[in-house]
């Protein structure tokens, strides 16, 4: 039996068969899945398909990553988020909450998706960007710099939002 840290004191975890990450034994991580070296994967999430994680990115609570979708650099996905499809989670990026990433989305650099915002399409949220609430961006929509999309706000179409500019 193997404990490892995580952050929240040593739990039951195994280094994982392809790529070496740490799993707690608590996650469900199928033998398809490629969890790179420094890689963790946590609490009760679920990583299935040919998803990637890797780099120092976490997935922990219940987050699911599935498909072919890629979660790597220092991103986070925590809560009950899921990142599926094609869909790339990057650089200090944190998909959190009950949130949606999907398709071939990318949410990159240091933005937020949280709440139970859905990235989906096409679509890219970068910069400092924060997509939350029931906000929903899709089709070849880009939000970046510091905008802010929240509440029942939709972004779509080639839609670009990007500044200090705040959507409610």
């Amino acid at each position: 039996m193997a404990l490892y840290d995580f952050g929240n004191g040593l739990v039951e975890a195994h280094r994982h068969a392809n790529g070496g990450g740490w799993v707690a034994d608590t996650a469900k991580v199928a033998d398809t899945v490629y969890v790179g070296s420094n890689a963790t994967v946590f609490d009760y999430a679920s990583v299935s398909g040919s998803a990637a994680v890797y780099g120092r990115a976490r997935v922990a609570g219940g987050a699911e990553v599935s498909g072919d979708a890629m979660v790597y650099g220092d991103a986070k996905v925590s809560g009950f988020a899921r990142v599926s499809g094609n869909a790339q989670v990057f650089g200090s990026a944190w998909v959190s909450d009950e949130a949606w990433v999907c398709g071939d989305a990318m949410v990159s650099e240091s933005a937020t998706v949280s709440g139970r915002a859905r990235v989906s399409g096409d679509a890219t949220v970068s910069g400092f960007a924060r997509v939350s609430g029931n906000a929903r961006v899709s089709g070849l929509a880009l939000v970046f710099g510091n905008a802010r999309v929240y509440g029942s706000t939709l972004v779509s179409g080639s839609a670009l939002v990007s500044g200090d500019v705040c959507f409610v």
